[in-house]
């Protein structure tokens, strides 16, 4: 995400090369990152490969509290933990001129947190490892100008999946991910309160975190054109390739937030 006065990424999940490679070709560097916001420290959300570029390129580290110790998990002594800026539970300002506010999510044991990202060129909510979609995140969500949200897995096709019964009632069982059908239900009721307070639909809707093993872009599609109001503003985002940037505000200034959205 490209602000007025730097840039962030929310979590890093793939190596620093990969994301260079990425961001190349969106006609971005490794050297705009000002800061990093991290919605929890699983491996898949934090790689451990970007602890020198962070250290090198001295880019801030935005995590909850209670993830600190994961994420300096494998940093050994390479001073980490100097770049580390703590959140609790209050809004906070990765880069100047963009505020974020956390929001607690019912993610595993200690929990994920989505993030609404306010600036001079929109509102982003963003939000992935749900567990849950409770009340307070809808409510959040419902004034955004963009919104991404996880479609994590069909309940098909991760029934019949040869996953082990441990790992299917992690993903399923309210502390894990969000199914197809969860996610369409969550977004469809945060445009219900959109409309019902007569304010603009988002421009776009991002799903997130699409399982290669237990989902299928060709279902998610299917499943949500199913809402004319998704239909004309979905945007799938994938593992091996960004999306293209994506604009928050209905126009597109030179200093408009932007966001390139890849799995995870």
């Amino acid at each position: 995400m490209r602000g007025e006065f730097g840039a962030i990424l929310i979590d890093c999940g793939i190596g620093p090369r990969t994301a260079a490679g990425r961001m190349k070709i969106l006609g971005a560097h490794p050297a705009d990152i000002s800061a990093i916001c991290l919605t929890h420290a699983d491996s898949d959300h934090f790689n451990s490969n970007w602890i020198r570029e962070i250290i090198g390129r001295k880019i801030f580290v935005y995590c909850h509290e209670k993830h600190i110790d994961g994420v300096l998990q494998g940093a050994k002594n390479l001073g980490l933990s100097e770049w580390i800026r703590p959140f609790s539970d209050g809004e906070f300002e990765p880069v100047a001129g963009l505020a974020a506010r956390p929001i607690a999510l019912p993610h595993d044991q200690l929990g994920s947190y989505a993030f609404v990202l306010k600036g001079s060129g929109g509102t982003i909510g963003y939000a992935t490892d749900l567990g849950r979609a409770h009340a307070e995140l809808l409510n959040l969500l419902s004034d955004v100008g963009l919104l991404a949200i996880e479609s994590n897995y069909d309940p098909v096709m991760q029934r019949d999946s040869s996953r082990p019964a441990f790992l299917k009632r992690r993903i399923m069982g309210g502390r894990g991910h969000l199914s197809n059908e969860q996610a369409l239900s969550a977004v469809r009721e945060i445009l219900d309160r959109i409309e019902k307070q007569r304010r603009p639909l988002p421009r776009h809707i991002v799903l997130l975190h699409r399982s290669r093993q237990c989902n299928c872009p060709q279902l998610v599609r299917k499943l949500f054109a199913e809402d004319q109001r998704i239909a004309d503003r979905l945007v799938l985002a994938e593992q091996d390739r960004p999306t293209p940037w994506l604009f928050a505000a209905d126009h597109q200034p030179m200093v408009a937030q932007q966001m390139e959205l890849q799995w995870g």
